[in-house]
């Protein structure tokens, strides 16, 4: 590989890196603009400002920001999350409680993402790619309507579901797949209707490319039109999106946890805001970031391998057309 090749290929890696470094920044500048701190709020305001400080003092948080930040990258560097204020036990150790948990919610939920943004996407397609206004609307309606909207259909009035997803102590999602069905169409809905209309663009850019238009006009099959000539055009932009809906999900799973009660990092987030824990506040809002940027990344080196058949190699390929011509 010579060296202007290697610099093409590691200069992906080495933006995500900066940008990983600017998002520790944001997340650090976030938790310091919460009001109170975990000082104050453990005393419930019945101690002394001597006792406040005196607790601010072990807990750490009287030194400088700059140091703290400091110290905070220095830890993540070396792989250490730090401790958590609430209850003193590693914040590692918290994470790798409920990690699995959300991992398998976000799984299932990007996977119902891709599969209701593909059926979008093949109705549009199938319409020269007219229309769109329905999922533009439902992009706009908040992941609250939608939960109340599928908790009081599928729990209360048909009885399909159980409204909360409590898991049993030491118990697996995926025991009972009900459990999971709320929390990730809460999740699934709006994202799959945000990633129909950024991949609208793509598609209607593809359906009027020459070749494309050409290839329809001669009465191809549309299955065999959509496999060879417009999804080369859409492979890198899905790629893109998919990687920044996976950390969208990692991200609202905040709300979609609380609401039905499932027990995740997004849960654990609520909670830790709530008591100003900051190591795990810091943790739990780092994770979506650093999801999103190593899946751009991977979008990325893959779009960069993803080779755009050109039209001319598609007009040379023998395909017999319904009245026998070949294009």
């Amino acid at each position: 590989m010579t060296p202007r090749a290697l610099g093409r290929a590691l200069r992906p890696a080495g933006r995500a890196a900066a940008l990983t470094v600017a998002a520790t920044a944001v997340v650090f500048t976030a938790t310091e603009l919460l009001p109170g701190d975990a000082g104050e709020l453990r005393t419930a305001g019945r101690a002394s400002a001597e006792d406040i400080a005196a607790e601010r003092d072990r807990l750490g948080l009287d030194r400088p920001a700059v140091v703290r930040y400091g110290d905070w990258l220095s830890a993540l560097v070396r792989g250490d999350l730090g401790r958590s204020l609430a209850s003193g036990r590693p914040v590692a150790a918290l994470f790798a409680e409920r990690l699995p948990a959300t991992a398998v919610l976000v799984a299932v939920a990007l996977a119902a993402t891709v599969l209701l943004t593909g059926a979008a996407l093949t109705v549009a397609y199938l319409r020269g790619g007219r229309g769109g206004s329905a999922a533009t609307g439902l992009a706009a309606v908040p992941q609250p309507v939608y939960a109340a909207v599928l908790g009081a259909v599928l729990a209360g009035l048909l009885g399909w579901l159980p409204p909360v997803s409590l898991l049993p102590p030491g118990g697996s999602p995926l025991a009972d797949p009900r459990l999971l069905a709320l929390p990730a169409l809460t999740l699934a809905l709006p994202s799959a209707a945000f990633a129909t209309v950024l991949l609208r663009g793509a598609l209607g850019d593809a359906l009027r490319r020459p070749h494309v238009a050409d290839a329809r006009l001669r009465g191809l099959p549309a299955p065999l039109v959509l496999h060879r000539h417009v999804l080369p055009f859409l492979y890198a932009p899905a790629l893109q999106v998919t990687a920044l809906l996976a950390g969208g999900l990692v991200a609202g799973t905040a709300l979609a946890e609380t609401l039905f009660g499932y027990p995740g990092t997004g849960q654990l987030l609520v909670s830790a805001v709530a008591v100003r824990d900051v190591p795990v506040v810091q943790a739990a809002a780092l994770l979506p970031a650093v999801v999103l940027l190593l899946g751009m990344l991977a979008a990325d080196l893959a779009a960069r391998r993803t080779t755009v058949p050109a039209p001319a190699r598609h007009a040379a390929r023998a395909v017999p057309d319904p009245a026998g011509r070949t294009v």
